[in-house]
């Protein structure tokens, strides 16, 4: 997910109580709940930072040497500030088991989010490369900023007034959760009617959109191991992306097709739905069908000029 929406959980969780466990509880959970997203560096190497993304930093490892790292340095920052005469005097003493177990709390948070959306995360990462997805909220999402937006506004403003505060909290993660809970079931519900129906039974994804949280366009698996959209006459697809009226090829062979190419090993691993369309030259460009669009499709494809595009029967 996007990192307003990690930074909002984070202080929902705040609002909900937990900021007053310790002093600095609001930057352990904030922080913590971005802090994974310390691997967007990567993408300098281009295509081949698609398997470096929501990896190492989303994986047990980092679940605990970054929440340590955080209660770490906000422990010295407090006592730095002491010895300056500069702490503010209404924070509350900062005790160093709360602002770890906050730190992992609002870590923690992260890559379940991340698994929501069809991008995935790999949480058992160096262990096990396999990728997750849920395949439930769109990466960003302006319905849960809207609705906890609207929940930190009111608890801000109910503390400020003397009032209770948390309940407007606990209500607002709540209702996160409910409205999780609903998309869960609409992705569900989609994928089970996708898999009983031809001539693609047996392996669907359901991909959620911006704004029409309701609406989950189809990715089927074919015969041939490619992934296609609902519609490939070139007419909308589900929600405004279209599929161009492209010469559809075979798969290359994974290990023909990545040898010498690191960029290309990369893509393929990262890719949960690829298919492959006729490049210039008659050549082949192998694309993910969770990620074409007009927008899209030049970031999230790989072209391979020297295996020929081998068409489809």
């Amino acid at each position: 997910m996007d990192n307003l929406t990690h930074s909002l959980v984070g202080a929902l969780l705040g609002q909900a109580g937990l900021k007053r466990r310790t002093g600095l509880a609001m930057p352990a959970l904030i922080f913590g709940a971005n802090l994974p997203d310390i691997d967007p560096g990567c993408v300098v190497w281009g295509t081949q930072s698609l398997a470096m993304r929501r990896g190492l930093t989303h994986g047990p490892i980092a679940w605990v040497l970054l929440p340590l790292a955080l209660a770490g340095f906000l422990w010295w920052f407090d006592r730095w500030q002491t010895r300056r005469g500069t702490r503010p005097e209404n924070r509350l003493p900062v005790r160093f088991g709360w602002l770890l177990a906050l730190s992992l709390i609002g870590c923690l948070t992260h890559p379940a989010l991340d698994w929501l959306n069809t991008y995935g995360v790999r949480f058992l990462e160096p262990f096990s490369h396999r990728w997750f997805h849920a395949d439930v909220l769109f990466i960003i999402d302006i319905w849960l900023w809207a609705g906890m937006g609207l929940g930190m506004w009111l608890s801000l403003r109910r503390e400020r007034r003397g009032q209770d505060w948390r309940r407007i909290g606990r209500i607002s993660l709540s209702a996160v959760l409910a409205y999780i809970g609903v998309n869960a079931a609409i992705t569900h519900a989609a994928e089970t009617a996708a898999n009983l129906e031809a001539p693609y039974a047996g392996d669907a994804i359901a991909v959620p959109v911006a704004l029409k949280f309701w609406e989950r366009p189809i990715i089927n698996r074919t015969q041939d191991g490619q992934w296609i959209g609902t519609d490939w006459s070139g007419e909308e697809w589900g929600y405004g992306y279209r599929y161009p009226a492209g010469v559809r090829c075979r798969l290359p062979d994974r290990q023909a097709a990545s040898r010498g190419r690191p960029d290309v090993a990369a893509f393929l691993f990262w890719s949960q739905t690829p298919f492959a369309l006729q490049g210039a030259g008659g050549g082949t460009v192998i694309h993910d069908a969770r990620f074409f669009d007009a927008r899209t499709r030049g970031r999230f494809s790989v072209a391979l000029p020297d295996i020929p595009c081998r068409l489809l029967e």
